[in-house]
């Protein structure tokens, strides 16, 4: 068995964790999770994992309604850092133009993750946002986007971007995709996170 495999094993569980604890709202153990430090950038939040929490319970109460599927997992360790890329889809369902639709985009968490006295943590969750698409709950409901406002926002992340800018989010425009210049960035920072540079 690999050296590594207590670790790599440590770091899917929390992986898994994140996504469980998160949809199903259990704070207290979501918080476990993450370094005191740790933060999440998402299209429509980057602050501390703290402020993700709050923000987070404010839209549950307002209405607000996302969850997460993971898939494939992949695991780079150096020491005691690790960069980890995991297949997951966002979905979430709100009106839009009046009409109820689900979007569902698919993606990859990408973490930065640091052991410190003797657990994982994660210090920064980026997301690369692949490919979405938004659909009526009612396939006979008639609906109409506004095409101007669609056009705004990179492709890969589109049609969620649409939504949650209908519900009052300030979506970021420069998240990685399936490819391109941020995406390139991205790596390039994670590489950089296990020579054992700082963020």
């Amino acid at each position: 068995m690999p050296s590594d495999t207590a670790d790599r094993l440590a770091i899917r569980a929390l992986i898994e964790n994140w996504a469980l604890w998160r949809d199903a709202r259990m704070w207290d153990r979501f918080r476990t999770v993450w370094h005191k430090d740790g933060e999440m950038w998402a299209t429509w939040f980057q602050g501390s994992h703290e402020e993700f929490i709050r923000v987070s319970q404010e839209g549950y109460e307002r209405g607000v309604r996302i969850m997460h599927m993971l898939g494939g997992m992949s695991i780079d360790i150096k020491g005691k850092r690790a960069i980890a890329q995991t297949k997951m889809t966002i979905s979430q369902r709100a009106p839009v133009e009046g009409v109820i639709c689900d979007v569902v985009c698919t993606g990859r968490f990408y973490d930065f993750l640091e052991k410190r006295r003797g657990k994982w943590g994660i210090v920064l969750r980026r997301l690369a946002y692949e490919k979405d698409r938004l659909d009526p709950v009612d396939p006979s409901a008639d609906l109409k986007l506004d095409q101007a406002l669609l056009a705004q926002f990179p492709e890969g992340y589109r049609h969620l971007a649409y939504l949650q800018t209908k519900i009052g989010y300030k979506v970021k425009r420069d998240m990685p995709g399936l490819d391109g210049p941020n995406l390139d960035a991205l790596y390039a920072k994670g590489e950089a996170w296990l020579k054992g540079r700082r963020l």
